[in-house]
């Protein structure tokens, strides 16, 4: 298979397969808004300026500097719906470590991480939908999956927006239970989610050889424009360093988990867009950590000279 078949491959993990990774979802979902506390959202009232920045550039920002993107780059259909499906994913609950390894804004990451995740629910589905309209190759690939715009939206604000809605109950009424099951439930999903994308992965595993080449340069710049337009938007509101870092990590790190889930369960599977999605998924964690040695290192640098500079 060549580059061009991504287009006309679809991804089949089999219905019952499909039917748990949607259950899994739901359940990923429900134990993070188990999770869900007033004062993560604290920020709002306390540092709106940096805190709704960064929300903008998830929520806008991202899957419109995605956009200029595919029409620059041209990918493949497929590529770029992948490219902005994953654009319009929330924030992954990995930037929080990382803030918390890069001496970032833990709290602003974790405040920020859990706007995305309650915005997902009903954000996400019109978000993928709207960006997607806006770049015809995508548009047209949309038809020929016979993609149903109606069920698409309420399957996903099903799987997506219900557990979160009950999570959040869960958690108001009964919070020594929420917080005593929200840990075992999330691994539980993760785990299986993971589990799933492998065999997905290594059932299809010979188109990976032929594609990396195409695809591993469009994570890499898709991933790089992500993390340097959180570290920008830090610039643009004058945010103090631990700050910067956690925009950084809050617009560059998405949850393609999730893309991978909805890519598979809503939208047959495309072949291009699913090898973006897995990329991605490997890609923002060697980024992503790189950013952490390289902030550690940064402050190692500072530290030397503040000594010397006393020494003097």
């Amino acid at each position: 298979m060549d580059i061009e078949g991504l287009n006309n491959l679809n991804l089949d993990m089999g219905g019952p397969w499909e039917a748990v990774l949607a259950a899994m979802l739901a359940l990923m979902m429900f134990a993070v808004a188990l999770g869900l506390k007033p004062s993560q959202f604290a920020f709002f009232k306390t540092d709106p300026k940096h805190y709704l920045a960064g929300v903008l550039a998830q929520i806008i920002g991202l899957p419109l500097l995605t956009l200029g993107l595919v029409y620059v780059l041209n990918p493949l259909p497929s590529l770029a719906l992948g490219m902005i499906l994953i654009a319009c994913c929330p924030g992954g609950n990995i930037s929080n470590i990382m803030s918390m390894f890069g001496r970032a804004n833990t709290a602003l990451s974790v405040s920020m991480t859990a706007t995305s995740s309650l915005a997902a629910a009903f954000i996400t589905p019109l978000s993928i939908l709207f960006w997607l309209s806006l770049y015809p190759p995508t548009q047209a690939l949309l038809t020929t999956i016979n993609f149903d715009v109606v069920a698409f939206l309420l399957q996903t604000l099903f799987i997506l927006a219900l557990p979160i809605v009950l999570g959040m109950v869960v958690a108001q009424k009964a919070p020594g239970f929420a917080a005593k099951i929200r840990k075992p439930l999330a691994m539980i999903a993760i785990i299986i989610i993971m589990f799933m994308i492998i065999i997905g992965f290594y059932k299809y595993r010979e188109i990976i050889p032929l594609t990396a080449k195409f695809v591993i340069p469009l994570v890499v710049i898709h991933n790089a424009l992500g993390l340097s337009l959180g570290y920008f938007i830090g610039l643009l509101t004058r945010a103090d360093i631990p700050t910067r870092r956690a925009l950084t990590f809050e617009v560059g790190i998405q949850n393609s988990a999730l893309g991978f889930v909805i890519l598979i369960t809503q939208l047959e599977g495309l072949g291009g867009a699913a090898v973006i999605t897995g990329m991605w998924g490997l890609w923002h964690l060697v980024s992503g950590w790189t950013m952490v040695g390289a902030f550690r290192h940064v402050d190692k640098i500072q530290k030397n000279k503040n000594r010397r500079h006393i020494n003097v």
